[in-house]
């Protein structure tokens, strides 16, 4: 969609083939018969730092089904804290810690006093994250494979057991969709840098309203309106060409289309499969790709018989983030959590997930111990992203390939981010801006990231 509005908005004429009913891929939704509404497989959210996929919402008619929150909400478990409080025998509590900006201090200082009021983690542990986060920052983004893992750099910083679980993989898990025991040092300094320290309100987190598959609709019409030709439920067959140039795209039927520029917008995994032999063998860079590691996400749907909680979102430490459908019941209200990532309930009987999920919710709110569940849906992806493991970046190919009017687009392309719709939107329009160099017209389409502090430019970070 992306290379698709940015074609139009720059005089070209776009198709799309998708094969399913709707767009979005990963980042759509599926009709739920019991309540005959669309429902998002996975809750997909942005972050006040994804100015290219804001641009995007804007271009196309969707930027107000985003709602902007500038709180965090954090949960952790009585028995957990650091003093923890008496509770009679058998009794859950959970402590809430909220999270936002201070409207006085400058970046990166802004959410210090947020930090230092995570009661959850010591004061020593909430001063020690403080300093490695400065320290993280100025670390230079070498993407070496054998450099170590986040979680074995922030043990050598002398991050705590307790810190490591209850913030940096809070915080990282869920970016990156990865463990801190694997996840790059880069990849977390660009969460860290980009998403919190570099902008006051980049840290914001940016939740759809509506079900992303009614945000693409809307799209959609909007990219019919400028004269893209959408395809849906077609499959490509194959990507015909020699090793110089793609000639057409051979669709399920026999159908043979012929292009200037083709796109390939499709997870790493399955390019080779849609290629020519001829074009496969013009393509080295695929062979890198195909070295890409993936990284499983679960969501958890559950629908109960009342409401929990009127809290839109939260982290619950530590299984993984919360999020409320924004359309409450009745005759039921749908609540999702996501585990991203390996997670220690991976593998386990959907059942077994689902009991413990409830039990931590349980756990947290009062209410949702007496919910009656009424019914429930665990969707597993094991391949939803790549892994951001160290050396991921130079398996990434950028958006211009060896045969000249052959591009790639996707979160797993080289964007400078990690799997993320902001990252699938950079590579759209990276793509387009490649195909406009072929044409010999220099433009940069991609929009600038947020303006650094300036305290931030003065002690030189990222």
């Amino acid at each position: 969609m992306a290379v698709a509005a940015a074609a139009v908005a720059h005089g070209m004429r776009a198709e799309l083939f998708e094969q399913t009913k709707a767009l979005g891929g990963r980042a759509g939704s599926f009709h739920d018969p019991p309540s005959d509404r669309l429902v998002d497989a996975c809750p997909h959210i942005a972050m006040g730092c994804c100015t290219n996929l804001a641009d995007f919402c804007r271009r196309t008619g969707v930027g107000e089904g985003f709602h902007r929150y500038r709180t965090l909400h954090f949960f952790c478990p009585g028995d957990q804290l650091p003093s923890p409080a008496p509770v009679a025998e058998h009794e859950v509590t959970t402590v809430r810690y909220d999270f936002s900006a201070s409207r006085w201090l400058p970046a990166p200082l802004h959410l210090l006093p947020g930090l230092l009021g995570l009661g959850y983690l010591t004061r020593s542990d909430r001063w020690a994250i403080a300093r490695t986060l400065l320290g993280l920052a100025r670390q230079p983004p070498d993407d070496r494979p054998d450099a170590p893992a986040i979680g074995p750099w922030l043990r050598s910083q002398g991050q705590s057991d307790e810190a490591i679980e209850r913030f940096w993989s809070v915080v990282l898990t869920s970016a990156l969709g990865e463990t801190v025991q694997r996840a790059s040092q880069p990849a977390a300094r660009k969460v860290f840098v980009d998403g919190f320290l570099a902008s006051r309100r980049a840290y914001e987190l940016l939740v759809p309203q509506s079900p992303l598959g009614e945000l693409w609709r809307k799209a959609a019409a909007w990219l019919s309106a400028r004269g893209a030709a959408i395809h849906l439920c077609t499959r490509v067959e194959r990507i015909e060409g020699d090793g110089h140039r793609a000639a057409a795209v051979v669709l399920g039927d026999g159908t043979r289309c012929e292009f200037d520029f083709c796109v390939v917008a499709v997870p790493w995994r399955q390019i080779r499969g849609l290629l020519s032999p001829g074009l496969r063998a013009a393509l080295p860079e695929l062979q890198r790709a195909e070295q890409l590691e993936p990284s499983p996400i679960t969501a958890v749907h559950l629908w109960l018989d009342r409401a929990i909680t009127s809290l839109p979102h939260a982290a619950i430490i530590p299984r993984g983030w919360f999020f409320a459908d924004p359309r409450p019941g009745p005759p039921a209200w749908h609540y999702q959590v996501v585990l991203s990532g390996p997670h220690p309930l991976q593998g386990r009987d959907r059942e077994e997930i689902v009991r413990a999920v409830r039990a931590d919710l349980g756990a947290v709110w009062p209410a949702a111990r007496g919910a009656r569940l009424l019914r429930w849906l665990v969707l597993a992806q094991p391949a939803a992203v790549f892994s951001v493991r160290p050396g991921s970046d130079a398996l990434r190919p950028p958006q211009r390939t060896s045969v000249e009017n052959l591009l790639l687009a996707g979160d797993w392309t080289a964007t400078g981010w990690p799997a993320t719709m902001e990252s699938a939107v950079r590579s759209g329009y990276l793509a387009v801006e490649a195909i406009l160099a072929s044409l010999g017209r220099s433009e940069r389409l991609l929009v600038k990231d947020l303006p650094r502090g300036w305290l931030v430019r003065l002690l030189g970070l990222g």
